[in-house]
């Protein structure tokens, strides 16, 4: 919020904005009911976690994928996302009735048709059965994509994906009354594509949004790549 105010021409510091919004009421939202969502009691294979010594340096170097549930005023729907851990962009999203493999799938092949990635990648991943289903490993092997999951009863080792969804929670599902699968579906879309992706702040990215980090990066390339072919 800080590093908002500042961009937009306002002379303040982080302990002002963080006393304004104290007194505001603004700090927290208050916590919901936890709903367990992952099942690894399943006969699939599991793989080793290979996300851990990863030193990432560019973009499609590591994917992480996780799901949530939703409320809405009658039921619960369910949220799967792949999102590019160097630039914490959201590249891949379903939202569906049916926590299924079809769901995953989904937000996978979303993935692949916006990034191409080539192989080497690495997809990380919980243990649970949908992404150890065999439709959803066997298209991440034709794409030469390296599977990585973590290790049992240890969330920390998807902590990127786990951060986002906390995000997601508190910045757009709890202060949202869906009427229903349509509406939320339109209201999380936008909330991923137009607001997370390309206006909210991130301190990581040096308090860019993800879409602009992104091409920052493609243009130093291109910038790199011009200045290599100028002294050939």
């Amino acid at each position: 919020m800080t590093a908002i105010l500042q961009q937009k021409g306002w002379a303040v510091n982080h302990k002002r904005v963080y006393r304004r919004m104290r007194e505001d009421n603004l700090l927290c939202l208050r916590k919901r009911k936890f709903v367990v969502t992952t099942g690894s009691d399943h006969g699939r294979p599991v793989y080793p976690n290979l996300a851990r010594a990863l030193v990432l340096t560019g973009l499609d170097q590591l994917w992480v994928a996780d799901f949530t549930y939703i409320r809405l005023e009658l039921e619960f729907v369910y949220l799967a996302v792949i999102l590019d851990a160097f630039s914490r962009r959201v590249i891949g999203w379903a939202l569906d009735r049916v926590l299924e493999s079809t769901l995953t799938f989904q937000a996978l092949r979303m993935a692949l048709k916006r990034r191409r990635p080539v192989p080497g990648l690495v997809h990380h991943s919980e243990r649970g059965v949908q992404y150890a289903s065999r439709d959803y490993t066997q298209l991440l092997h034709d794409h030469g994509i390296q599977i990585s999951m973590s290790r049992k009863a240890n969330p920390w080792d998807n902590a990127a994906c786990e951060s986002f969804i906390k995000t997601l929670k508190y910045e757009e599902v709890y202060r949202t009354e869906y009427r229903d699968l349509v509406d939320a579906r339109a209201s999380i879309g936008t909330f991923l594509e137009k607001f997370y992706n390309q206006k909210r702040l991130h301190s990581a990215l040096g308090y860019l949004p993800p879409v602009a980090f992104e091409r920052g990066l493609l243009a130093q390339d291109n910038k790199e790549a011009a200045r290599r072919q100028l002294s050939l």
